[in-house]
């Protein structure tokens, strides 16, 4: 890090390995990054993926930039597992790094007291040794929990966090799956929401909307991780009431797996729908929904979703599945199990506490996360130079 008098001086070079391609999906990374200081270059590596554009040269995200480099997860995996092999994973593990190696010193990101964060752990033997001022890792999941449980692939993550300065992580229940060493920094930081994106009235309504009988009980995000068992139930005890789910199937074969709850006539799946148009859709629900499967890697969660409900000002009803979930309580009605799930719905449709919802929300602001996620990057950056 380099600084002058002010901090409109200061000059910070930070290489963030991610689990997530930056055009793909806007997740805490990309909300977190384009908050930080104009004086901060960041370079953004992202994965390769089947079927999505690729930034095989790098391109500008305002003062960010991105980069695709193929590495361990991209290559599709055989019987046996293809990495499973030490002499693959090695060779592979040379080219991916003498891939980052060149886009870090292309556009200047080489330097020794440049910053390394970490999100996707298959980096995290290679990003352990390559030279920085500092490193810290991105706890924004449980990341172990997305993949099988090869020994090769826990020991990148272990090597990365033992050598990490610092560590962010978005639930207890996470930080108690990660270890830390007794000595290590770990600072809670969970995620957020663009405050006014959500909370400034929207005039329009969207057509789908327009025609269905109200209330309309609403869900927005990936449907993967939808209790569709719950979602059925909901719609089959209040069958005059319009359930819509908003969001993307990641899983090619979602549709058919749930045909029976799609076929139900009060059921509305309408899809992925763009970020600028999602606060139209939020805050014309009547109820928002947060039905969510309570699997361990659910559970180590910290959903924005519940944040942007609460910045549009719909009343909530959840499922107790997660400690962001149990934290919104005065906010929101929280069920312990499907059954009150159900019968919470006509309390949760009266609830008018709007005003109480958004100020929650405004504490969980993306420029509130940022800042503080920044502070603790310098303050690292001072406890190493002494």
């Amino acid at each position: 890090m380099r600084r002058g008098g002010n901090d409109s001086a200061e000059r910070v070079d930070l290489v963030w390995f991610s689990e997530i391609q930056w055009d793909f999906l806007s997740t805490r990374k990309q909300r977190l990054l384009a908050r930080f200081p104009e004086g901060w270059r960041i370079l953004f590596i992202e994965p390769f993926a089947v079927g999505r554009r690729s930034h095989w040269l790098p391109v500008q995200r305002g003062r960010v930039t991105v980069v695709t480099v193929p590495f361990l997860k991209t290559i599709p995996p055989g019987k046996p597992q293809l990495f499973d092999n030490p002499f693959v994973r090695r060779a592979v593990t040379l080219a991916g790094r003498s891939i980052a190696g060149f886009w870090c010193r292309v556009p200047g990101f080489s330097a020794a007291d440049r910053i390394i964060g970490l999100s996707n752990i298959y980096w995290g033997e290679a990003a352990a040794s390559m030279p920085c001022r500092l490193r810290f890792y991105d706890a924004n999941d449980d990341h172990l929990g997305f993949t099988p449980s090869q020994p090769w692939l826990r020991d990148s993550m272990r090597r990365f966090v033992e050598k990490a300065d610092l560590i962010f992580y978005v639930s207890e229940l996470l930080l108690e799956k990660i270890k830390p060493r007794p000595d290590q920094r770990c600072v809670e930081l969970g995620n957020g929401v663009e405050f006014d994106h959500f909370a400034a009235p929207r005039r329009e309504t969207p057509t789908e909307l327009a025609a269905l009988p109200r209330p309309i009980l609403g869900y927005a995000g990936a449907m993967d991780w939808l209790d569709a068992d719950l979602v059925a139930s909901v719609a089959k005890t209040y069958p005059k009431y319009s359930v819509v789910l908003v969001g993307p199937a990641y899983a090619h074969d979602w549709a058919d797996r749930h045909a029976d709850l799609l076929e139900l006539p009060n059921v509305h799946w309408v899809g992925k729908v763009g970020y600028d148009e999602l606060p139209a859709w939020l805050q014309r629900f009547d109820l928002a929904l947060m039905l969510l499967e309570r699997s361990p890697l659910k559970r180590a969660s910290h959903p924005n979703k519940l944040y942007e409900y609460a910045a549009a000002g719909v009343p909530i009803l959840a499922i107790d599945y997660c400690d962001a979930v149990r934290q919104a309580r005065d906010v929101a009605h929280v069920a312990s199990t499907p059954e009150e799930f159900v019968r919470l719905v006509p309390a949760a449709l009266d609830d008018g506490r709007k005003a109480e919802r958004q100020a929650f929300a405004r504490k969980h602001s993306w420029n509130a996360l940022a800042a503080a996620m920044v502070r603790e990057l310098r303050s690292a950056m001072q406890r190493r130079r002494r």
